[in-house]
């Protein structure tokens, strides 16, 4: 995977989204840490591994990386808004994916507290450690996020 290829399209794709709905200038910082803690929440619940009261499985593994790199999107653009692209360290998982999205949603409240360096260091590494748990290798997230990259400017494109 090269995160600044991925860096790179997002910073494009955040200028066409911010030209398209005439956001110069204002500080979307907030509006992209609630997105990402929403997709945080979405792949939680496709994996479904928090739901211990149901014998239903997960969604089907496309769908899962589908929403995976939604989160990689939202990440991406708070390392540029933020000056803070880094690239994803290796880190141990947790035990369980519920824990590990756990250590992820801590990590992005610490995130938004601080906007330091070091926090959005924790952020990548921690969900990219999700991604391994998960079974997903980083040339199939950096695919899966070129694809996805598409499908957003389509949208935009339609009037998303």
């Amino acid at each position: 995977m090269t995160i600044e290829k991925l860096y790179q399209m997002q910073k494009g794709l955040d200028a066409y989204i911010e030209k398209g709905h005439d956001l110069g200038g204002i500080d979307l910082f907030e509006q992209k840490v609630l997105a990402l803690l929403v997709e945080i929440g979405e792949l939680a619940n496709e994996t479904r591994c928090f739901k211990f009261w149901s014998k239903k499985g997960p969604s089907e593994r496309a769908v899962i990386l589908e929403e995976f790199v939604d989160g990689v999107h939202f990440i991406l653009s708070l390392g540029l808004l933020t000056n803070c692209q880094k690239e994803p360290e290796a880190m141990e998982a947790a035990e369980t994916a519920t824990a590990q999205f756990l250590l992820v949603m801590q990590a992005v409240h610490a995130f938004h507290h601080t906007k330091a360096e070091g926090d959005y260091q924790l952020v990548l590494n921690h969900y990219f450690a999700l991604g391994d748990l998960l079974g997903f290798s980083p040339d199939e997230v950096e695919q899966a996020y070129i694809a996805k990259n598409e499908v957003n400017y389509k949208r935009q494109q339609s009037g998303y």
